[in-house]
């Protein structure tokens, strides 16, 4: 076993693990790899005590990627102050990214200018992509949220804290009203229609005042063919009530409280009666994204959130036959995204070629699904598409998984280490 440098509660968590998977010696030693993998190449702490996460192979932070490769660390993280401390400096960064710019998705180290694209967009030099993704802002209140509930510690909820929380929730309620009240443009020039936004970067015409909040490009960072994205729009519903419980129990601030708990409810109801629709053969399902007009995408992508995802995240709608009835929809062939092949089947995306899956997607499937016997189904499905290399990667063909997209991807070894996790019995606290 692979020494882990300060760390003891890591330490005592792989041999935890390895118990448990006796008999099971290819998934441990990949799980070893992929746990590991963040905290010995993605993680640099900053001499202002917040923490800077590369996404892998891309030297930028993604919020919401930044998040999905610490989450699995927050189960040792009760039993350590150091490497809760690491996680706490990772919200603080977060925070402080979102109050100098609420609409990016992605921050450089430092303010030094770099950027994936000179996009037209209002950029500054601490942004590195400024694609509005509603997810980008979940993931943050998520995090501080679930640090809170499984250390202990309250420390990131400071005033940086809630002045970035009322630039979200002012952000949100500002893209409710889209077509109106937005100031977000974006502009990529001579690429794909995936990477910009349509009407001079503005996106599709979207019904405004329905509840629902828009987003520009999904947590593929792929544009949004309809400016609702659903399993978005979900997370936001969870996400806020994460909030109004930092506001009442920690903050103390019954007005931010309010706001949030008004702007839940009216996400949730424009959920519930925009984002569903009946289907031949499905019955009723929830979209991927609509325009509020009653036009309706049908499928999933493999990034998170998504709508394999809900359970994962928390969100309940109002007839749970809804959400079986689309797992079933999108776990098949109606799902445009839905790969089946030699190697694997599972859920690719729009950003990587055809009938290439995504461990992301497997691991989520294995996440929530029922059974002990369906969670190690997938974590050996996994474990045999590594293309050879003990890790995971983005996506792989499903019929030759050594034919394969980032060979470091640090969120899919995060995602199939808290996989693992859950297949061990160590879950979350949420």
């Amino acid at each position: 076993m692979r020494p882990v440098r300060k760390y003891k509660a890591v330490e005592k968590l792989l041999k935890s693990v390895e118990e448990k998977l006796k008999g099971e010696p290819k998934l441990f030693e990949m799980f070893q790899n992929c746990y590991l993998n963040t905290l010995d190449t993605t993680v640099k702490q900053m001499e202002d005590g917040t923490t800077y996460v590369i996404t892998g192979d891309i030297p930028a932070m993604w919020l919401r990627d930044s998040v999905a490769q610490l989450r699995p660390y927050l189960i040792a993280a009760g039993e350590e102050k150091e490497l809760a401390d690491v996680l706490v400096g990772l919200s603080r960064r977060h925070f402080g990214y979102i109050c100098i710019d609420p609409y990016a998705n992605a921050f450089n180290e430092t303010e030094n200018g770099n950027c994936w694209e000179h996009d037209d967009t209002e950029m500054n030099d601490w942004v590195w992509e400024r694609k509005y993704e509603v997810d980008s802002l979940c993931y943050p209140l998520q995090f501080a949220y679930l640090i809170w509930k499984n250390t202990g510690c309250t420390d990131h909820l400071d005033e940086v804290f809630r002045e970035g929380a009322k630039k979200i929730l002012n952000v949100f309620r500002t893209e409710q009203r889209h077509e109106e009240d937005s100031p977000y443009h974006f502009i990529r020039k001579n690429t794909y229609f995936t990477d910009t936004l349509s009407r001079d970067g503005k996106g599709a015409l979207v019904k405004s005042g329905i509840g629902m909040t828009w987003s520009g490009f999904r947590p593929s960072d792929d544009a949004c063919t309809y400016g609702y994205l659903i399993p978005s729009n979900m997370f936001a519903v969870v996400a806020l009530l994460y909030l109004e419980e930092i506001a009442d129990v920690v903050l103390k601030d019954t007005r931010l409280k309010q706001d949030a708990e008004k702007l839940r409810k009216e996400i949730y109801e424009g959920i519930e009666t925009y984002g569903i629709t009946t289907t031949e053969g499905f019955k009723e399902v929830y979209a991927y994204e609509t325009d509020g007009y009653g036009q309706y995408n049908l499928m999933d992508d493999a990034n998170v959130p998504s709508l394999l995802s809900m359970e994962y995240l928390g969100y309940k709608g109002k007839d749970g036959k809804t959400a079986a009835n689309t797992r079933r929809m999108i776990l098949s062939e109606a799902n445009p995204y839905y790969y089946e092949g030699k190697a694997a089947s599972g859920i690719g995306s729009s950003h990587t070629p055809a009938k290439y899956i995504w461990h992301i997607a497997i691991a989520m499937e294995g996440l929530t699904a029922e059974s002990a016997e369906e969670k190690l189904a997938a974590l050996h499905m996994l474990s045999c598409t590594d293309g050879g290399t003990g890790l995971m990667h983005e996506g792989f063909h499903a019929d030759d998984d050594t034919r394969y997209t980032r060979e470091w991807f640090s969120w899919a070894n995060a995602m199939f280490s808290e996989l693992v996790l859950d297949y061990c019995g160590y879950r979350v606290a949420r």
